[in-house]
């Protein structure tokens, strides 16, 4: 009897194993299941335009628990977890509506895509989100996110992604695509069609803001965040190099190079040739700060530097990030401004044999210094190298110590063909470092665009001083071959040495103290223009040649 009481027993045991092993089989098929469901739904959201990508952040704050975690969450609770992940698989086929009763409350005005994009309230850059209500950047949009509380707090319920460019509603969560959020997009992110860049010279079309102002598309002022002048009128001369502001106007071009800089210069240059812009001018606010870390805050918002050394600065660096190398037309920046010169050196040979000696600590040398001064005789070593440049830079006669008889400085003027001599092959430069040598330079490749720069200030133990002297340049026309020799064309070419100025920038004031401004030409209307930060004005060609010139580009003739 006992026995049979013990078989028993052990049958209701298997028979209750069995029935949790089917409970446990059950489970993980309704598990797979789930999963193949959520799959199959990221699928659908992937091929299909109207729903949202399986990697948007709508549920960012509803996390699963982790591993480490798995052992705390009570039993009881399991049940509820599973209802949150069914909702959340359900959320990721997001509704879509054309029709939204709060679109009437976005705020055009107050909208600036212009700075960083960075949550207000936990200064990440991550899934940010701008409330088109009031203008401010806050980051996710689930239930628990910046951007939710604040549509429940505030009361604005629609918010742009600015990365996805999407729209949503909270905190109803829904997605809004409606045609009349499209202007939206495009100030947020500028688009160009190729055949829409090459008509750009073309257009005489003037654009209007939001206040009614008008402007011109590539001729709209950028804001001086302070002491940023400098940038301002470097960025507006480069805008005026057609190849190079072509290059950046199609993002496909370099969305390769991996650069902070090369893709905040991009948009910078898209957002001043837009013509559908909220306002008349332009914040290079991110482009400034991508500049600061990739300068190692060598150009910073706040500190006044030269404006030739940011523009050798910055082409180089764009060069760089732009996969360049020390070949010819190896990148935009080369084929714009890479031209090559030939450099004759001459050194003395007592001052080789001096720099020899000083290097090797040794006197044995000072004999034959010695025995070639009693001859009266020293050797001159000559050396011939090519050295690609991207600017040239002239150097300005010194001006007069004295006054006139008004008792005034005489402001002396110089033409520009008399300090081009530097580079006709005979003409000598003295130099002193690292070692005494006399050089003579001569231009044996012409860029297509040529940038000179004026030496206005000398540095000097105890203070910077400037050159006043006016150089009088030609504004069309200028013919090199005339004044320099110029290399020989091959049979299939032609000798192109014929250039336009484009850009004239200029320096007003005392040394450190004084600010830069811009004379630029837009090619549609062949109309001068002088820029200084937001300040744009028509000017007359005759006002650019008498101007302190301090850096020019030209644009040589097809």
């Amino acid at each position: 009897m006992v026995a049979e009481v013990r078989r028993t027993r052990e049958g209701e045991e298997d028979e209750d194993r069995q029935e949790e092993a089917g409970e446990a089989a059950r489970a993980k098929k309704q598990k797979l299941e789930s999963s193949e469901i959520t799959t199959a739904t990221t699928t659908t959201v992937e091929l299909s335009g109207t729903l949202l990508p399986h990697f948007e952040y709508d549920d960012d704050d509803e996390k699963e628990p982790t591993k480490a975690n798995d052992d705390q969450v009570p039993e009881e609770e399991e049940e509820e977890e599973d209802d949150d992940r069914s909702r959340v698989v359900h959320r990721r086929n997001t509704e879509v509506r054309r029709d939204c009763p709060y679109l009437d409350t976005v705020n055009r005005q107050v909208l600036d895509f212009d700075f960083e994009k960075f949550c207000s309230v936990s200064l990440s850059n991550l899934n940010v989100y701008a409330c088109l209500v009031c203008g401010k950047y806050f980051q996710g949009r689930g239930r628990k996110s910046h951007a939710y509380t604040h549509s429940l707090e505030a009361g604005h319920h629609v918010f742009i992604n600015l990365q996805s460019e999407k729209v949503y509603c909270l905190p109803d969560g829904y997605e809004v695509n409606d045609p009349s959020l499209e202007d939206i997009r495009c100030v947020l992110n500028p688009r160009f069609a190729r055949d829409q860049v090459v008509l750009l010279d073309k257009s005489k079309q003037w654009a209007r803001a939001l206040d009614g102002s008008d402007y011109l598309p590539g001729m709209v002022g950028l804001n001086n965040i302070k002491e940023t002048d400098f940038v301002n009128s470097t960025i507006q001369s480069l805008m005026r190099v057609t190849p190079l502001r072509d290059f950046f106007l199609i993002p496909a071009n370099y969305e390769k190079y991996k650069s902070p800089l090369v893709d905040r210069f991009g948009e910078l240059t898209r957002k001043i040739w837009h013509a559908r812009n909220f306002k008349g001018q332009v914040s290079p606010h991110e482009f400034l700060q991508a500049v600061m870390v990739a300068s190692k805050k060598r150009f910073s918002i706040g500190v006044q530097s030269d404006p030739v050394d940011f523009m050798s600065w910055l082409l180089n660096t764009l060069h760089t990030d732009l996969g360049g190398t020390k070949k010819p037309y190896s990148s935009i920046i080369y084929k714009c401004f890479q031209g090559e010169l030939e450099v004759v050196k001459e050194v003395q040979r007592r001052n080789v044999d001096k720099s020899e000696n000083e290097e090797n600590g040794s006197s044995n040398g000072d004999a034959a210094a010695d025995e070639d001064k009693g001859n009266g005789s020293s050797a001159v070593l000559e050396e011939i190298s090519k050295m690609p440049f991207l600017m040239l830079g002239l150097d300005l006669p010194p001006p007069p110590l004295f006054k006139d008889v008004m008792e005034k400085n005489i402001i002396p003027q110089v033409p520009l063909f008399n300090i081009l001599k530097k580079f006709d092959g005979e003409t000598v430069t003295e130099v002193v470092r690292p070692q005494q040598a006399r050089l003579r330079y001569r231009v044996t490749r012409l860029p297509k665009y040529l940038i000179l720069h004026m030496r206005r200030f000398t540095k000097n133990n105890f203070f910077v001083e400037k050159n006043p002297t006016l150089v009088n340049f030609p504004v069309k026309n200028l013919e090199l071959k005339d004044y320099i020799p110029l290399p020989t064309p091959k049979d299939s070419e032609k000798l192109r040495s014929k250039y336009d100025l484009i850009a004239n920038l200029v320096h007003d004031g005392k040394p450190g103290e004084g600010s830069y401004r811009v004379f630029v030409q837009r090619k549609s209307e062949e109309q001068w223009y002088e820029m200084q930060d937001l300040h744009v004005a028509e000017t007359l060609p005759q006002m650019v040649a008498l101007s302190e010139a301090y850096m020019q580009i030209y644009e040589q003739h097809t």
